[in-house]
């Protein structure tokens, strides 16, 4: 993966390994550690309805750190896709997905129509797609993802803690920012 050094809108990305314990509670460590489906587990920990929430789709330039993890030119866009996981109707995730156009021909295809479904669902169920490494960050008010994040909280927490995974659907990029709202429970 290659490296950029922060943007001042984004945060600055860490392999979870750097991670340092007593950065975060224990239960949102495991959160942000977990290897399988975060949808999976939300709808195992919900105990109630689950449900996915669209938020927006369309097209839209990848921040610059985006960008350089995706192998992107420039001005070069990329399917956007932002979504609340919900549970009882309450917010637990924020996601934002970045699909660059080539990673949608071929099997990619379906990625551009998903609705209401998961993300995660097609991409844990599928053996073509293979998980990069995780990376994790505290966003604060200042970066796009957090102020994305928090745009339908009736209450804007001081920081959350977010990560991400470069996927690849048959060598083809999309990148999966996964970001950890305040009513989720502990893990």
């Amino acid at each position: 993966m290659r490296q950029a050094r922060p943007h001042r809108l984004e945060p600055p990305w860490l392999p979870l390994r750097r991670l340092r314990h007593g950065e975060v509670s224990v239960g949102s460590l495991d959160w942000l550690r977990d290897q399988g489906s975060l949808t999976r587990k939300v709808v195992q920990r919900c105990g109630g309805r689950f449900r996915v929430q669209v938020l927006e789709q369309g097209w839209t330039q990848p921040l610059p750190g985006e960008g350089l993890l995706l192998d992107m030119a420039q001005r070069q866009t990329a399917m956007l896709r932002e979504v609340l996981l919900l549970c009882n109707e309450v917010p637990w995730v924020f996601a934002r997905t970045l699909i660059p156009a080539s990673t949608l021909q071929g099997a990619g295809r379906r990625l551009a129509h998903l609705r209401d479904r998961p993300l995660g669902a097609l991409l844990f169920a599928d053996p073509r797609v293979k998980r990069g490494a995780l990376e994790v960050a505290r966003l604060l008010p200042h970066h796009v993802l957090f102020r994305s994040a928090v745009d339908s909280l009736p209450v804007a927490p001081d920081a959350l803690w977010a990560r991400r995974t470069l996927f690849q659907l048959e060598g083809r990029p999309l990148l999966v920012n996964e970001v950890f709202l305040p009513e989720i429970p502990e893990s």
